[in-house]
């Protein structure tokens, strides 16, 4: 009977190992896989399928799975000295971003296609930089960065569709030429500006002389235009005088002439006979308001 017990309880805790043997390689065979994420999982060296985001279960021993990053990233093509075509050494670095796309085939292609898409990226962006720049003057590679970048990225493009890799941009950090003939080129630029400030004070000088020329001229003109009006007032002033003398005293030039001589004498206190009769009698009276007496109406009042 004790036999019989001790085997009971070898067979129990013989299914308590087997249980938790069995257990332990369920739960070793539990793969998570993140949204940033996709999986390829293999079977004894082969592709068997597609994993996307979520739980997943593996054969574990006979069973893999590989994840690949499906973000986008950026890899740094290392700074490097190329020879422009003017011989001179620039020392060029740029970033390159990419993605894998999601999709099988293209998670597939990026994990068989391809040893390493990282640093194949790096060094065909070298490469690439090389070529390109090898045309261009240190100047023109400069001003022309954007040019630069747009070549760059339709290269990488062309080179990884196979790869399942989508290039997203290309970003030329740096094209730095040696330190005397950066020294040069800001000697020249300086000197440039120098000269555009220049040209520009003395335009604004020209501009002001020609401003204030303009504003003589115009004060002239004015004064001009002034002392012509102010001339024909007064030729118009004495045109209307005349015409009123000609129309209002017309015959009596010798009158107006005594009674001015009149007026000189009166002024002095001069005693003046004036015969009886006489027009210059006539006027002083009218103008006078007193009546003209005859010499008879004299003699008769005697």
């Amino acid at each position: 009977m004790y036999f019989k017990y001790s085997n009971t309880i070898n067979m129990n805790t013989t299914n308590i190992i087997i249980g938790i043997i069995v257990l332990l390689f369920l739960l070793s065979g539990i793969r998570i896989i993140r949204p940033t994420h996709r999986g390829l999982i293999e079977r004894l060296g082969k592709y068997n399928r597609f994993a996307n985001a979520g739980f997943h279960w593996i054969i574990p021993v006979i069973e893999k799975l590989y994840r690949v990053n499906i973000t986008e990233q950026m890899v740094d093509a290392d700074p490097q000295e190329i020879i422009t075509n003017d011989n001179l050494n620039a020392r060029v670095d740029a970033q390159v971003y990419f993605k894998v796309k999601p999709d099988e085939e293209s998670i597939k292609n990026s994990q068989y296609n391809v040893n390493n898409y990282k640093l194949q990226i790096v060094n065909l962006a070298r490469t690439t930089l090389r070529n390109i720049i090898g045309t261009l003057t240190l100047k023109s590679a400069n001003s022309e960065r954007g040019k630069i970048n747009s070549e760059l990225h339709k290269t990488l493009k062309e080179e990884t569709q196979s790869w399942g890799i989508e290039i997203v941009r290309t970003e030329l950090k740096e094209i730095d030429p040696p330190k005397d003939v950066q020294e040069t080129m800001n000697k020249v630029v300086k000197a440039e500006n120098e000269k555009i400030a220049a040209i520009d004070f003395a335009t604004a000088r020209e501009t002001a002389a020609d401003g204030e020329k303009r504003a003589k001229i115009k004060e002239a003109e004015g004064i001009k235009q002034f002392k012509i009006l102010q001339a024909e007032g007064e030729a118009e002033a004495i045109r209307l005088v005349n015409e009123a003398a000609e129309k209002y005293f017309i015959g009596n030039a010798q009158i107006l002439r005594r009674l001015q001589a009149l007026e000189t004498a009166l002024a002095n206190n001069a005693k003046i006979v004036v015969p009886t009769g006489s027009d210059l009698v006539n006027v002083v009276g009218e103008m006078a308001g007193i009546t003209p007496i005859r010499e008879k109406q004299k003699r008769d009042q005697k």
